[in-house]
């Protein structure tokens, strides 16, 4: 496939203020809605609540891996590594990257509160990256279909992440920007972005990988798009900053606490409010395990229909973004993404609640929901999205105290 063109009334001839008023509007509206649900659902917190009967909208902004940024914030990571009753590694910093929490801080100076930055750096940071995929699907599908995805986007099962103090809105901005780069030809920013993405949140591999799948493909399509070496280049270096930056931080935190499986162990901590025992990583074993551990363990439906729900959904979700006609609509730079990073969940992935908030960089999928031109479809879509946000805040936030009310 020769390099896929923008559409020819696309994003030149559209005027970025206008683009931007029109996303604000649609994000803002957004925001007070999530705004709503969140203060209802502070309303509704109880005793069983992790929040407690008196919470406020300033707690759950904090709650849950966004006191441990805060933390990262205010007392920086850990040079001996906690440790449980049986000696195992306890959570820790370590588990969390360094960008979006001290950017907050900063943020935070004038205001005092460290809350108060995290709330400001992910809504701006929400603001930034829904103009972003507005201008990574303008590539492929025409201006009305990327507004109803950014729209989606926006107002989606998990837009609560744009208003509390996690990485993935300002993730999300580099990733997309990474994105459009990559469709543009425009290497030279990536070599800032692949660092930001790195050490903002974990990741950077499925974008090594991505970085990888790409370069074979334009190896394979050098007759219909030449293929220059300063372009080999690019793509080799570019692939190579993401592994090395993707492995710094282990490296990091081994030379740091003196213990070379420190991230590793850090990160295995969450995994034993699952499984309790020694955990060990092991490409794909997190999601094998999960599968075992939920049909079979809890569930009862038995770990063999676990492992073949598994195979039919990694099935499922190859055949849709092979054949789908409204997801090849798309840049085949999207795609390739979409798959490295699934493959990338499941080397590294136990999946419990907080798989629907890891699922968020597939964002960009939503130009596919948005591609049919029925009125009726998208205005249910939307509702659709408003209703899974008020499910899922209700459950981490309200309820929020269950293995599955986990963000």
């Amino acid at each position: 496939m020769a390099q896929q063109q923008p559409l020819t009334d696309a994003p030149a001839r559209e005027r970025f203020a206008t683009v931007a008023l029109r996303i604000a509007l649609i994000y803002i509206a957004a925001r007070v809605l999530t705004t709503i649900f969140l203060v209802v659902a502070a309303e509704l917190s109880g005793v069983d609540s992790r929040f407690g009967p008196d919470a406020s909208l300033a707690d759950l902004v904090l709650g849950w891996d966004s006191r441990w940024y805060w933390i990262v914030a205010e007392t920086g990571y850990p040079s001996e590594l906690p440790r449980t009753e049986s000696g195992a590694v306890g959570e820790n910093q370590w588990a969390f990257m360094p960008i979006y929490a001290y950017l907050a801080k900063l943020v935070a100076i004038p205001f005092g509160q460290w809350v108060v930055g995290a709330f400001i750096v992910s809504i701006v940071a929400g603001y930034g990256a829904s103009v972003a995929l507005y201008y990574l699907l303008r590539e492929r599908i025409d201006a009305v279909a990327a507004m109803w995805a950014v729209a989606f986007f926006a107002a989606g099962p998990l837009a609560a992440l744009f208003q509390v103090g996690y990485a993935e809105s300002l993730f999300l901005l580099w990733l997309f920007l990474a994105l459009w780069c990559v469709v543009r030809r425009r290497y030279p920013w990536l070599y800032l972005l692949i660092p930001l993405m790195g050490f903002t949140r974990p990741g950077i591999l499925a974008f090594a990988l991505f970085l990888a799948l790409f370069g074979v493909r334009r190896f394979f399509t050098r007759a219909r798009e030449p293929l220059h070496v300063r372009e080999v280049v690019h793509i080799v270096a570019l692939g190579v900053l993401a592994v090395v930056v993707g492995f710094s931080w282990q490296l990091l935190a081994g030379w740091v606490t003196g213990d070379s499986g420190a991230y590793l162990a850090t990160e295995l901590a969450w995994r034993r409010n699952w499984i309790p025992g020694d955990a060990v990583f092991l490409p794909f074993d997190g999601f094998l395990s999960a599968s075992a551990f939920w049909f079979g363990s809890v569930w009862g439906l038995g770990a063999e229909l676990g492992y073949v729900v598994l195979a039919a959904s990694v099935f499922a979700v190859a055949a849709i973004l092979l054949f789908v006609p409204q997801v090849k609509r798309l840049s085949v730079e999207v795609r390739l993404w979409s798959a490295s990073y699934l493959v990338y969940l499941l080397l590294v992935f136990f999946p419990q609640s907080s798989i629907f908030r890891l699922l968020v960089p597939l964002s960009p999928l939503w130009g596919a929901v948005a591609a049919p031109r029925s009125a009726v479809w998208r205005v249910s879509v939307l509702a659709l999205c408003l209703a899974g946000q008020w499910w899922w805040i209700y459950n981490m936030y309200a309820l929020g105290n269950a293995i599955w009310q986990i963000p």
